[in-house]
């Protein structure tokens, strides 16, 4: 009853023909991680290391960061003096969570190299990799946010949404652009916001939040910006850039006749999901009885974030196996019903049941489609998932 074969015979077959293409123009990563990824590889990577269970090992340290940040700070008033209810996280968590950071970045760039090494490369590998990715880009920022909070010197929980919101754009544009040109050209904004938030720690570790209790005057402005503001306005500068040069490489396509050569309709059709989803959780915000995002933004900001991730999984395995995109799917109906109850209803009482619903109904989703789809993939390519001896025989009864 739990196994749904989520690809069907044609994307399958898109799949066997699938060939990995990708550009990275990053100088950081070029001089900088790609060498040390490298040397990790080579000289502390055992060859018996399975490439897709380094790809999930770095996303268990991810995602053990965000528990432990949201155990000590729930509602981001931790780094804030105006809330002297709600003690500072203690100092060895910066440190940790730091750590935890950089050991997901070091084996989310070596899983690749290992795969190569290991002759273990396959279609699966790079879904796997990019599929986990899209459920932790909305915890970047909000990672980057515990250190600054609520309050003085802070930023608000609302404009902390639409800042991820323009990091996931970051993220689902390079796929869009892959789905209409056929290369994924790797964004910048990947290695400077990891390396970025790991200084930033560490930072915190030795000088506590009190370090970015400051402001900075504009002379030909005549405004001062908190630390806050300029944390704020280097998420929409570094995932803002994404979307010109995006649109730059995807005309060039269409100019030399090296893409996908869509009609204008269907090359946005991948677009079509994600924005329905910015809208419905918007208007449900600025309708909300409860100030929704404001009392529970961690449980919101995951509601959202996972429900990115679907819609943005679908892409990926759209343009990997070269087959059209949905236009709409199922799970919008509930995400749509729920607003809709929250806008027309007096339902101060009952939000947050239907936030906890909406928010398991999406985890459980997200869920059940990775596993079916990576096993299947695993079924069809005649390897283990999480190690690189081959299988004697593989069905689905089995799997």
């Amino acid at each position: 009853m739990f196994w749904q074969n989520y690809l069907s015979d044609e994307i399958i077959a898109g799949f066997d023909r699938y060939k990995y293409n990708a550009v990275d123009t990053n100088p950081i990563s070029n001089y900088f991680s790609h060498p040390f990824w490298n040397w990790v590889v080579k000289h502390l990577i055992p060859r018996w290391l399975a490439p897709n269970l380094m790809t999930l090992l770095g996303y268990l340290f991810f995602l053990l960061n965000v528990a432990v940040m949201a155990y000590y700070d729930p509602h981001f008033y931790a780094s804030s003096r105006d809330h002297p209810d709600n003690p500072p996280v203690p100092d060895w968590v910066w440190l940790f969570c730091a750590m935890c950071i950089f050991l997901s970045y070091t084996l989310d760039g070596c899983d690749g190299k290992q795969a190569r090494r290991t002759g273990s490369s396959t279609p699966l590998g790079e879904l796997f990799d990019h599929g986990l990715d899209s459920s932790i880009t909305h915890v970047t920022p909000v990672v980057l946010y515990s250190i600054f909070g609520q309050g003085e010197f802070g930023i608000s929980p609302i404009r902390v949404y639409f800042a991820i919101w323009c990091v996931m754009a970051c993220f689902i544009f390079s796929h869009w652009e892959k789905y209409n040109t056929g290369v994924l050209y790797l964004p910048w904004g990947y290695d400077i916001g990891q390396l970025s938030i790991i200084l930033a720690m560490t930072i915190t570790y030795f000088r506590t939040y009190l370090f970015w209790k400051f402001a900075i005057t504009i002379p030909f402005l005549n405004k001062t910006l908190d630390s806050g503001d300029l944390a704020e306005i280097s998420l929409y500068v570094g995932s803002g850039m994404s979307l010109p040069i995006s649109l730059y490489n995807i005309y060039r396509s269409y100019r030399d006749q090296t893409g996908k050569m869509r009609s204008l309709w269907e090359a946005n059709r991948p677009l079509v999901c994600t924005t329905i989803l910015f809208v419905s959780y918007t208007v449900w915000i600025w309708n909300s009885k409860c100030a929704v995002l404001d009392n529970n933004p961690r449980i919101f900001l995951w509601t959202v974030g996972t429900s990115f991730s679907y819609f943005t999984v679908r892409l990926i395995i759209s343009q990997m196996s070269n087959t059209r995109c949905e236009v709409f799917h199922w799970l919008l109906v509930p995400i749509i019903s729920a607003t809709c109850v929250v806008v027309v209803c007096d339902t101060a009482q009952y939000e947050l049941f239907i936030l906890y619903g909406l928010s398991g109904l999406v985890t459980t989703a997200w869920l059940h489609m990775g596993m079916c789809v990576v096993w299947q993939m695993a079924d069809h390519f005649q390897i283990h998932v999480f190690s690189l001896s081959k299988p004697q025989q593989n069905s689905k009864k089995e799997t």
